[in-house]
């Protein structure tokens, strides 16, 4: 018997939040002949894989992670085959199926649309349910990473015309860096913040700020608006005492028109043919600093094929030990080690670089890096 797409997509919406593992294996096994079913979520670091049905159970293994790097199906000689669980570009696990014989090449097809069914069911289930977040955090979060991975749009993003991902260091531990962004017709919105200071304090200073934004661009607000009404909110509570160095851009994915307000720390750079550049844009201050602050745009250009990179000064200035600035040289390196990886392998690249740049030195400032490649024009 055959499992049909659309009776997996009711079977998962009947089923309740936290059982959706179950209710898929369950459903797998009334139409195939399966042995094992389990699937496998990504920790914050996106460093591992872990098993949801069986918690006890080794995390995923190297064609685990192949799946989940490749994002595509992987079968061994084993009868095992290997499903990425992906919503919009943004990478949730993997779906591990033991079969008793060989599956045959038009049941992986079908396994692949019940993978796609019940990554939907897990980003929506997400709200109602704890047993995933448990799952893929390996450790204790602190306050102020609470609140900063709630606020997290997602970790990936992409389609046809671009490839997004970012990526939050330490995972466990973060104070007042951020990212956020959103998609809406042909325009891309993409904000890195830097909040001032430490601890649940920065944090907070953060949520204000992209709450603030958000709550212009859903009302239509162009990135000028956004920074303003966010610069508004954070002097009429805390008088110009803390700020939020910010980066805007709203990128045009017809065109590769990008609008930008640099209001701080976060910068950008564009990997092109092999080469590495800076954008140089005209800072203005950080968020807050003043009542009624006023903000323009700048313009650069993307090409078909350019890579964007914004990073906050977690990666550019870190200094470990007294040494150089990461960004002088360190960053760079790591940079020209991405070419050949999609955004979401290179954000993990850059922060392993800034890992080892630290060495034993403790990291004194948390981290992001947002990676964007704009892959082609449309006609």
């Amino acid at each position: 018997m055959s499992v049909r797409p659309a009776s997996v997509g009711s079977f998962l919406r009947a089923a309740p939040p936290d059982r959706l593992p179950e209710a898929v294996a369950e459903h797998l096994r009334t139409g195939f002949p399966i042995d094992v079913v389990e699937l496998l979520l990504s920790d914050l670091t996106m460093s591992a894989l872990w098993p949801v049905i069986v918690p006890e159970a080794p995390a995923g293994g190297p064609l685990e992670q192949r799946c989940f790097g490749s994002q595509q199906p992987v079968t061994d000689g084993s009868n095992r085959v290997l499903l990425p669980l992906t919503t919009w570009g943004d990478r949730l696990g993997v779906l591990r199926v033991q079969f008793t014989g060989p599956p045959a090449r038009d049941v992986i097809a079908e396994l692949v649309t019940v993978a796609d069914e019940l990554a939907l069911a897990l980003r929506a289930a997400d709200k109602d349910t704890d047993r995933y977040r448990q799952v893929v955090r390996r450790q204790r979060l602190t306050m102020s990473a609470e609140l900063q991975w709630e606020l997290l749009p997602g970790r990936s993003l992409g389609g046809e015309r671009f490839q997004l991902a970012g990526q939050l260091e330490p995972a466990y531990a973060m104070y007042g860096d951020h990212y956020d962004w959103a998609l809406t017709d042909d325009r891309l919105t993409l904000t890195v913040l830097n909040g001032h200071g430490d601890g649940i304090e920065a944090a907070l200073l953060t949520t204000i700020a992209v709450n603030a934004m958000r709550n212009a661009r859903r009302s239509g607000a162009g990135i000028v608006e956004q920074a303003e009404l966010a610069s508004d909110a954070i002097y009429a509570r805390h008088g110009g005492d803390t700020h939020v160095a910010t980066l805007l851009l709203e990128i045009d994915l017809t065109g590769g028109t990008v609008e930008a307000v640099d209001a701080g720390s976060p910068r950008a750079l564009i990997a092109r043919e092999g080469d590495i550049r800076p954008v140089h844009l005209e800072q203005q201050l950080p968020l807050g600093m003043f009542g009624d602050s006023r903000y323009e745009t700048q313009k650069f250009q993307l090409e078909p094929g350019d890579r964007l990179l914004v990073v906050s000064d977690g990666v550019h200035a870190a200094t470990p030990a007294g040494r150089s600035p990461y960004g002088d040289a360190g960053l760079l390196s790591a940079l020209r080690r991405t070419r050949l990886q999609p955004p979401t392998e290179a954000v993990g690249t850059v922060i392993r670089g800034l890992r080892e740049y630290h060495g034993s030195a403790e990291q004194q400032d948390d981290a992001v890096i947002v990676c964007l490649d704009w892959l082609r024009r449309t006609a």
